[in-house]
């Protein structure tokens, strides 16, 4: 049974010893970076649905297919494939495998886009600068 252990401190680093020491042979160790907040995934949302509201440069695209425009400029991996009715639509990424510093590097990205085409934030800048 796979256990997870979030290294928050000492007791936390010393129970992951134990794990590691009690482990049967063969058993796999994965040492990673948190993944994305639910705040963060929330605040990621809202903000791609503001953009999608605002129709910068006359773009009238989903919050999704926004996401995946986003995540493209950034350098993460995406696709688009070709829908049933002739139209693209983006497949192959997920934020949800995104760092926490990864999402706040989107987010911060979302929001500097968003800034330049006078896109009218749902909150206030201060609460999306503690994402």
């Amino acid at each position: 049974m796979a256990q997870t252990v979030i290294l928050r401190g000492l007791e936390q680093r010393s129970l992951a010893r134990q794990m590691i020491d009690r482990a049967p042979q063969d058993a796999v160790v994965r040492i990673s970076e948190a993944t994305r907040s639910n705040r963060q995934n929330s605040r990621m949302w809202a903000m791609l649905s503001d953009i999608s509201r605002a129709k910068p440069d006359g773009r009238t695209h989903t919050p999704e297919v926004w996401k995946a425009l986003f995540m493209h400029a950034l350098g993460h991996e995406t696709r688009f494939e070709m829908g049933l009715s002739g139209e693209p639509f983006p497949i192959g990424f997920r934020s949800s495998h995104l760092t926490v510093r990864q999402m706040a590097d989107l987010i911060t990205f979302i929001a500097e886009y968003g800034d330049r085409h006078c896109v009218v934030w749902s909150e206030p800048q201060d609460e999306r600068a503690s994402a």
